[in-house]
């Protein structure tokens, strides 16, 4: 009887914590260590457009805007902009020319660039586009696109 009792307090106290830990994962917490990265190009690189641009990441799962699953989100390249700071960081990531999204849980590009220096630089986001807290952001990275 006692093992049932004991068993029925572990399950409430489990319940009881759920919404907890669901506060903390609509806060956008990711995992600690969480990072991404550009695999390639490599910063420095000499390419010609397109570019093919492949991401990295670790410490998360990749997950289609719209789906809200824990540790998970999906990537955005900023291409010759600066990632959000502040308060920047509690709207969604805008979508132009310089923030691409990958929505569908996309984990590399190809993009047009004109000849010249460009910087590359990923930012996940959550199921609404919106950086997680802390922002997961990569390295910017400087390519030099040649005829």
């Amino acid at each position: 009887m006692r093992s049932a009792t004991f068993a029925a307090a572990l399950m409430l106290a489990g319940l009881a914590a759920a919404p907890a830990l669901q506060a903390e994962e609509k806060a956008g917490q990711w995992p600690e260590g969480a990072e991404t990265y550009i695999i390639s190009p490599k910063d420095g690189a000499k390419v010609k457009s397109p570019v093919t641009v492949v991401f990295g990441l670790k410490g998360l799962g990749v997950a289609p805007a719209g789906v809200d699953k824990p540790h998970t989100g999906h990537h955005h390249l900023l291409i010759d902009t600066d990632a959000p700071t502040g308060e920047a960081l509690d709207e969604p990531l805008p979508a132009d020319e310089h923030h691409k999204h990958f929505g569908g849980g996309q984990t590399e590009t190809t993009v047009e660039l004109a000849p010249g220096k460009h910087t590359l630089q990923l930012i996940m986001g959550d199921a609404n586009h919106v950086p997680h807290n802390p922002p997961v952001v990569s390295k910017k990275i400087t390519i030099t696109v040649v005829k």
